[in-house]
């Protein structure tokens, strides 16, 4: 157990100085909470609840980022520089390091939410129930791990400079098609039918289920699930050519 603790904490350590993780996922959902919701005049009649909807779109958009970008780059920069080579030589299983990395992330996720809520609490007076919060950031962090999935299956990649174009091309391109930024009823037609697919608009639109007073739907439970084995089973498919390979 000791020995998962100090790697658990290790991966916490390594992710805080992480400058993805600080940019994408906390100061620029924050940014954008900022400005929607205090500088641009959305025109939206319940300014209350359009603070707490946006909070939880923001709060979805900074883990989301954190799982794909954070995790995936990682991963290419650790086998690129022959850190995951160095680990499988020392007393630590291969399972136990990634129960370790998914822990550490789990913890980076939590940070997350805490700290955007409370944001959402201090800039905006945003007023919950103790439960919808608690049931809100739960819900963010469990499903989180099919975005975690996604990340290892980013982290496939050979070069890290193709995981941070192609990462940062899936990240961006589901906040916004997922409905993440704006709602997907201002699209066209054929972007709502395929937003309304995407596990990010899964994620978010069960978030704002929560902050209503309601629960995320089967649905969306079920459409993350299917996205997650896919990813993993991806992953591990490729990850056992490149063994091969090697």
């Amino acid at each position: 157990m000791k020995l998962i603790w100090c790697q658990c904490r290790a991966e916490i350590v390594r992710l805080l100085r992480n400058p993805y993780y600080v940019f994408s996922s906390l100061l620029m959902p924050i940014m954008f909470y900022i400005i929607f919701t205090k500088l641009v005049n959305t025109g939206v009649p319940d300014q209350e609840a359009w603070q707490a909807h946006y909070l939880m779109s923001m709060t979805t958009f900074s883990v989301m980022g954190s799982a794909i970008l954070t995790l995936g780059i990682r991963n290419v920069q650790e086998r690129s520089q022959g850190w995951a080579t160095f680990m499988k030589v020392t007393p630590l299983p291969d399972h136990l390091y990634f129960f370790a990395k998914m822990v550490g992330q789990s913890v980076i996720h939590i940070l997350s939410v805490i700290v955007i809520f409370t944001v959402g609490a201090i800039v905006n007076n945003v007023s919950l129930p103790l439960m919808t919060w608690l049931t809100a950031g739960s819900w963010i962090v469990i499903a989180s791990f099919a975005f975690m999935a996604l990340g290892t299956l980013v982290g496939t990649m050979k070069k890290v400079d193709t995981a941070v174009g192609v990462g940062n091309v899936i990240f961006l391109g589901m906040a916004i098609t997922g409905g993440m930024w704006m709602p997907l009823e201002s699209f066209p037609a054929l972007m709502q039918s395929i937003g309304k697919w995407l596990p990010s608009h899964s994620f978010t639109d069960s978030a704002w289920a929560i902050v209503s007073g309601g629960w995320p739907e089967v649905r969306h439970i079920a459409l993350l699930l299917a996205y997650t084995v896919v990813f993993i089973l991806l992953s591990s498919y490729i990850r056992r050519k490149q063994e091969a390979g090697t």
